[in-house]
């Protein structure tokens, strides 16, 4: 009971610094956006003027950008617009862990590793508490699908609920796995931004994950993100009974149970380095 309330308490201690950061929210929204307006936009202007290379790109899609798009049915907006919620995830995910080099730095991480408390209850609680947060600005980017003609039911919106839950759960316990062995802001920030952006770039969120060269395939693969992205936009753009590409291992497509699996054991692989290395820190 004693591990739980300082989980708990842990957890809520980084909502409630979120929840007073209103400008932390809008800061970390202005990235993807950027990504959503550049990219969506050049592209698909760049699609609708015959750059093809794209499988679909013939297809016509509705909304802002309109033209071809990777998938046909969708324009090339539509298409990185789960894409660009995952990569809010993603980065709100990896860079809460900061804080907990923050708290090293100023002395209340020491305070916490010498409390009568199970140092797990460190690991697990800032994990959760980055899950959630990511988990928020993940889903406040919904709020941008009917300005690129997505339509979004109730149904999805609550399935989407779990889903970016899962994928800031995977992605925090890799931060926090990480931020648990740093000893400076500067070297966490750097490691981070050496691995995020190819995380981000193999995770399938700006092209789809099929005819790649052999390499890039193993690479796709091996990114946890990607099996996050799948099923976000299978549960975006997936209405109406339309196909989307999804990742193939081993010959066969993946199901969204089996990707989330997937995340949830990378996850608690994760969690479990962080608990590790939190029981045996000094």
């Amino acid at each position: 009971m004693n591990t739980l309330r300082a989980i708990y308490i842990i957890w809520y201690r980084d909502i409630l610094r979120f929840r007073r950061d209103k400008a932390r929210l809008v800061a970390s929204l202005a990235q993807p956006l950027l990504y959503l307006v550049v990219f969506g936009t050049g592209l698909s202007s760049a699609l609708r003027g015959g750059a093809g290379g794209f499988p679909g790109a013939a297809g016509g899609g509705a909304g802002a950008g309109g033209g071809g798009g990777p998938v046909a049915g969708f324009s090339y907006t539509q298409f990185i617009f789960p894409g660009i919620i995952g990569m809010a995830i993603l980065f709100s995910a990896i860079f809460g862990a900061m804080s907990i080099v923050w708290d090293r730095e100023f002395g209340f991480l020491k305070e916490l590793l010498v409390a009568p408390i199970d140092r797990s209850a460190v690991a697990i609680g800032k994990t959760l508490g980055g899950a959630t947060q990511a988990m928020i600005q993940g889903l406040v980017l919904l709020l941008l699908a009917p300005f690129i003609g997505v339509e979004l039911t109730l149904s999805q919106v609550l399935a989407l609920i779990p889903l970016t839950f899962t994928l800031a759960f995977a992605l925090s316990a890799l931060g926090v796995a990480i931020a648990s062995k740093m000893k400076s802001m500067q070297g966490f920030q750097m490691v981070m931004t050496f691995l995020m952006m190819p995380m981000f770039f193999l995770s399938g969120a700006l092209f789809p994950l099929t005819g790649l060269p052999g390499w890039m395939k193993v690479l796709t693969r091996l990114d946890p993100a990607a099996y996050g992205m799948d099923p976000l936009r299978r549960a975006v753009l997936g209405a109406g009974g339309r196909a989307l590409p999804g990742i193939t291992l081993f010959g066969r497509e993946l199901s969204t149970p089996v990707e989330l699996g997937i995340l949830v054991a990378f996850g608690g692989v994760m969690l479990g380095v962080a608990i590790v290395n939190f029981r045996v820190a000094e």
